[in-house]
Formats: structure tokens, C-alpha cells, sequence
């Protein structure tokens, strides 16, 4: 009996505690949250007061360099009055369409090869000097060949975007299963498992960490790879928007479109964030992971 009354004295005081800590922790994670976001408005502040104050004071030429304020404009205009090209949500679909069908592409095939050479010691040995081959081609030439071989419409936009996206995920997916722990595959397979059981079970969710983690890097270069073959040619775009103001000497319309594919890669990197932790529920967290910016 004198057990059971001590139980519950203590626990009722350890409930304490722990709600206590509880609070403790939401208030300390409240904070840092709260000075991430007012250090990054800082930061935002001034760097654009900074350079709106340089390029006033004549200490940085707004010629070369454009200003805040004209950026500014720049935007309104491309929004109201659209481009020679169209309207910007016009040349803004075409780029977007080409960098998704780009990244869906890309990252496809980099998992499937990524996957297949990665669990093949024979496939790799055949196959792998010829990617690093591929690999070493600077990208502004195979879109040369692209855009000569295939025209300037959609399809060889989606060819460079898909081959920059196709080596980050590649490797990332190919080193992900050389990382599989060999133990629980040999247990696996132990227990009966097929080569295809052992694929979907084990190989695929540990290797998926790597997967994703290259996303956030893949839809950049989709978006960089459709960008560069817009530049090389093209009948619309954002690329070609920019292409037309660097040719007239406007580097307030470049900055300007620059900030609508910022705005564009954030959304989808909060998109590929909300897919991580959708599929990598099953993680324990790791403090040694690098947290996203």
C-alpha cells in the first residue's frame, strides 16, 4: 500500500515536469522561429536597401547593375503590359511546363538507372564509363545539338532540363543503394525473400532518403536547364525574355524575371518538402541531416 501511495504522488509531480518541458521546448522552438524569420527580413532589408542606396548615391552603376526600384517596375510592367512574346503568365506556363516535364522525366530515369546499376556490380561495370562520358559534355552544347536536332519548340527544352536532373538523381539514388546495410538484405533474403521483394522492401525505402534529397537540388536544374535552351532558342519563354533584355542592355527585366523563378523554386521546394516528410514518415530524425534554409 505504501508503494501505491507514493506512485501517486509522484506522478501526478512527474506529469508536471514533463508538461513543463513540454512548454519550455514549444517556447524555445516559438523564439527560433520567430528570429529566423526576423534575421532572414533583416538580411532581405539590407541587402535591397544596400543596393537601392548604392546604386542612388551613384557608388554602383544602375546601368550594368539595375536598382530595386526599377526591378520593381519591371515587374508591373511584365505583369500589366506582358512582352513582346505575349503575356508573362503566357511565357511563364511554357517554361514551367518544360522544367516539370523535365524533372518528371529526368528523375525517372535516374531512379530506375540509379536503382538498377546500383544493385548490379556487372550493369555498373558496363554501363557507368559511359554516363561519366555523357556526364563530362558540357550542358550548354548538348543543347546546341538539341535545339539543332529537334527545333525550337518544347521538346528540346525538356531534353536538357531532363538531363541535368537525370545526373543529380542518378547518383544520389545510385549511391543510396550501395549504402543499403548488406546485413539486412542477407537476413532478408534469409527469410525467403525474392530479389524483387528485397528491391521494394528494403533496397527502395533505404536508398529513398538519398531519392528525395536530390529533388530539392533536381527541380533547380530543370528550371536552369529550360532557362539555358530558352536562351539558345526559342519561340516564347522566360529564358527568352531574358535573352531579349540582356540584348538591349536592361538588367532590371533580367533581375525582374529572375524573381518570378525564385518565387517559382520556392513554392516547389516547399511542395518537395511536404513529399519528404509524407514518405519518409518511417524516419527516425536525425540530427546530422542538414535542415533546409
Amino acid at each position: 500500500m505504501t508503494t501505491l501511495v507514493q506512485e501517486e504522488t509522484v506522478n501526478p509531480q512527474q506529469q508536471q515536469q514533463q508538461a513543463a518541458a513540454a512548454q519550455s521546448g514549444k517556447t524555445q522552438y516559438r523564439r527560433r522561429t520567430t528570429a529566423i524569420w526576423v534575421g532572414r527580413a533583416v538580411l532581405a532589408v539590407a541587402v535591397i536597401g544596400g543596393w537601392q542606396w548604392f546604386t542612388s548615391e551613384g557608388w554602383v552603376d544602375a546601368f550594368f547593375f539595375g536598382q530595386p526600384s526599377e526591378i520593381w517596375n519591371s515587374l508591373v510592367k511584365l505583369f500589366t503590359e506582358g512582352t513582346a512574346f505575349g503575356t508573362i503568365w503566357e511565357n511563364l506556363w511554357i517554361t514551367m511546363q518544360e522544367a516539370c516535364l523535365g524533372f518528371l522525366l529526368g528523375t525517372f530515369v535516374g531512379v530506375v538507372l540509379g536503382l538498377l546499376l546500383g544493385s548490379n556490380k556487372y550493369l555498373s561495370a558496363v554501363v557507368g564509363p559511359y554516363i561519366r562520358i555523357v556526364n563530362s559534355i558540357p550542358r550548354i552544347v548538348l543543347g546546341s545539338i538539341f535545339i539543332v536536332a529537334f527545333g525550337l519548340g518544347v521538346f528540346p527544352k525538356v531534353l536538357l532540363a531532363a538531363v541535368l536532373v537525370f545526373f543529380v538523381v542518378f547518383f544520389n539514388a545510385f549511391q543510396g543503394v550501395r549504402e543499403v546495410d548488406q546485413n539486412l538484405v542477407a537476413n532478408v533474403r534469409v527469410l525467403g525473400a525474392s530479389p524483387v521483394q528485397v528491391a521494394i522492401h528494403v533496397t527502395i525505402p533505404s536508398a529513398m532518403t538519398w531519392i528525395i534529397a536530390s529533388l530539392h537540388t533536381a527541380f533547380g536544374f530543370a528550371i536552369i536547364g529550360a532557362l539555358v535552351a530558352e536562351v539558345l532558342g526559342a519561340q516564347q519563354g522566360i529564358g527568352l525574355i531574358i535573352s531579349q533584355a540582356q540584348g538591349t542592355f536592361d538588367p532590371n527585366t533580367v533581375f525582374a524575371c529572375m524573381v518570378i523563378i525564385a518565387v517559382i523554386t520556392l513554392a516547389a521546394e516547399y511542395l518537395i518538402s511536404l513529399l519528404e516528410h509524407s514518405l519518409l514518415k518511417w524516419r527516425p530524425p536525425n540530427r546530422s541531416e542538414a535542415q533546409a534554409i
